[in-house]
């Protein structure tokens, strides 16, 4: 009786097409920011937050206040938007560098970063309780 081996790697062509269409069909976003047409829609803060802010801000790392968390965000919102524009364009010692490290960056747009954030931050409305 002649037994057949099975190669691992036949059929790895056609894994790797599919999954290889997959993301080409899909992208590689992040999701999320869509509207019911299903056209994208990006804050014009999102691409330098995503590019400069994030290594600090996505874990809170030197005291840096999360993205998100309204409880770390409040005090510093209260303090006004440009006390947090100057902060963000001159830095804060020790932690935060000037201009977040994007010397590229125009005001205008670690203004529309900082606007970013702030809308993150904002609080949740509550959800309606389900009818009983």
């Amino acid at each position: 009786m002649k037994r057949f081996r099975l190669n691992p790697f036949a059929n790895s062509f056609g894994l790797a097409s599919i999954v290889v269409g997959s993301l080409l069909l899909t992208g590689c976003s992040q999701g999320g920011d869509t509207v019911a047409g299903g056209s994208a829609v990006s804050h014009p803060g999102k691409a330098v937050y995503d590019d400069y802010c994030y290594s600090c801000h996505n874990p809170g790392l030197n005291g840096a206040p999360r993205i998100g968390d309204v409880d770390e965000w409040r005090p510093r919102i209260a303090k006004g938007r440009g006390l947090l524009l100057a902060s963000t364009v001159n830095g804060l010692a020790p932690a935060m560098p000037a201009r977040g490290l994007c010397y590229s960056c125009t005001d205008e747009e670690l203004s529309h970063a900082v606007d970013y954030l702030i809308e993150l931050a904002q609080p949740k409305p509550a959800q309606p309780k389900p009818a009983q």
